[in-house]
């Protein structure tokens, strides 16, 4: 055989190898009930056990671009002050900050029904990509579809709405102080809003849910992902497969308030990324997700939403929980119009075990 041809057979063999590790990898993110064990070999999943292990290097891969959690040394007492409070129609509407780690508070606001004979559920409310941040679920501005940390409250939850890093009248750098990604740096101060919603003698600690729309519906994901005490999970139009979010160019998940590794590591190409939504859906299991996609969302197209559910849908039938994975598409754009929060409520109810006033 020639050089030529030894060259020309190398290269083709090189480039097989590399089509079907990356073949491998999109593989691995999309069918969940396989799991690659230390020595490299792929298995199936058969037992609850065994996804617990799959659960895991979901978590690992995803601080890959996140970075790690901070551990647990890192937190603070909330030490709530209230900057006001007024009751309006039944409701004591109190605008706190709280803290979340050392020289560092969150702005929120803190709705509790008056008159409550016993505990309720809690419901960390999380709002969009808009300036006024957590005034928007709470009713004090922006779109009417979007109050629903008002509309909770009046159904007789407690809610909590904080802002995200830099939205409202919170302003924080994460990456000059130890953050590599504005992601992870909301899942650790959601994770304190939980804390505080557990302290409250008004809430039940262990009947807490999210809710959350475009920004909020991701962050609603992360945080499900990484603490086990929210029960229920409401996702608005907040995720698609990075495969088919705008044909698989990931800048808008790139910049500074999300994670900057998908550039400078991963080249903003999914291919690349060490996880999906396919896996973050079904390493949430088996609590419960309600998901609004609606058919016309421009951001996130509506088949890469099916496709992760579809893909996570047999781990929640591993746990025999296939009726906490529930998604719906009204004919509506990148909105949470009311009939889809009036399901998603009753959803919330029911996994929540919450009777409405």
């Amino acid at each position: 055989m020639s050089n030529i041809k030894k060259k020309f057979f190398l290269l083709t063999a090189m480039i097989l190898v590399v089509f079907m590790i990356s073949w491998q990898s999109d593989n691995y993110k999309s069918n969940l009930l396989v799991l690659k064990d230390p020595d490299g070999r792929f298995r199936k999943i058969s037992s609850q056990n065994d996804w617990n292990k799959r659960r895991e290097q979901i978590l690992d891969s995803i601080e890959l671009v996140m970075g790690k959690l901070p551990g647990i040394s890192g937190k603070v007492p909330a030490g709530i002050k209230v900057i006001e409070e007024k009751t309006i129609d039944g409701i004591r509407r109190i605008k706190i900050s709280f803290a979340v780690e050392k020289n560092d508070r969150v702005p929120a606001w803190l709705f509790i029904p008056s008159g409550l004979k016993a505990p309720v559920p809690g419901i960390l409310c999380l709002h969009q990509t808009i300036s006024i941040g957590k005034e928007e679920p709470a009713g004090l501005g922006g779109s009417p579809n979007l109050h629903y940390a008002l509309e909770l409250a009046k159904r007789g939850y407690v809610t909590l709405s904080p802002d995200y890093p830099n939205f409202g009248e919170y302003t924080f750098d994460p990456y000059s102080n130890g953050y590599v990604s504005a992601s992870m740096k909301g899942i650790w101060n959601h994770m304190a809003a939980v804390d505080l919603l557990q302290t409250l003698p008004e809430v039940d600690p262990k009947r807490i849910g999210c809710i959350g729309h475009s920004l909020g519906g991701h962050n609603s994901l992360f945080l499900a992902l990484f603490d086990t005490r929210i029960k229920a999970v409401v996702t608005s139009c907040g995720f698609t497969s990075f495969f088919k979010y705008y044909n698989g160019d990931l800048t808008g998940w790139s910049h500074k308030g999300y994670m900057p590794r998908i550039t400078s590591i991963y080249e903003k190409n999914p291919a690349k990324m060490p996880f999906d939504f396919t896996e973050i859906l079904g390493a949430i299991a088996p609590r419960a997700i309600f998901i609004n996609a609606p058919v016309r969302d421009s951001n996130f197209d509506l088949s890469g939403v099916q496709d992760c559910v579809n893909a996570a849908m047999p781990v929640y039938e591993l746990f025999k929980a296939d009726n906490r994975l529930v998604m719906i598409n009204p004919d509506a754009p990148h909105d949470f119009p009311p009939e889809a929060r009036n399901k998603a409520y009753l959803f919330l109810d029911r996994e929540l075990n919450f009777n409405i006033k």
